[in-house]
């Protein structure tokens, strides 16, 4: 019993519907690998800016005046790619004894990118004074 070739060839492959509802799933599958990629670009883009911040945060540190050239009050500049301001103050808080010979400073440095995005790293830094 064979079948005439005309009814087995119609027979064979995809309709119409199942190669559309085919194609609209590589599709989906697509958009959300596109989207997932995109995602992580951001992610990372944002993490290595944020690096480069805290690198030159690091830097102003480092570049601070020595403990008795440190005075209360701010200061401010820009680098390359960013604008930065310093903040010293006397730290605050507790019952300080004045027969302290170090006085504890807080020191906090903003840095802002250009795209207005700031980061703020507070420390703390004695400064020796002198008993009367």
């Amino acid at each position: 019993m064979c079948r005439s070739p005309s009814a087995s060839a119609s027979q064979a492959g995809f309709t119409l519907i199942e190669a559309l509802v085919a194609l609209s799933i590589v599709a989906l599958a697509l958009t959300s690998i596109g989207a997932l990629m995109a995602t992580s670009a951001r992610g990372s883009r944002s993490l290595e800016e944020r690096l480069i911040r805290l690198q030159e945060a690091r830097a102003l540190l480092t570049r601070l005046p020595g403990r008795d050239e440190l005075v209360t009050g701010q200061m401010s500049g820009q680098t390359q790619r960013h604008a930065w301001r310093i903040e010293v103050s006397p730290l605050t808080g507790g019952n300080p004894a004045k027969e302290q010979v170090w006085q504890p400073q807080q020191i906090t440095l903003t840095i802002r990118s250009s795209t207005g995005v700031a980061m703020s790293i507070r420390t703390i830094r004695l400064q020796h004074r002198d008993l009367p």
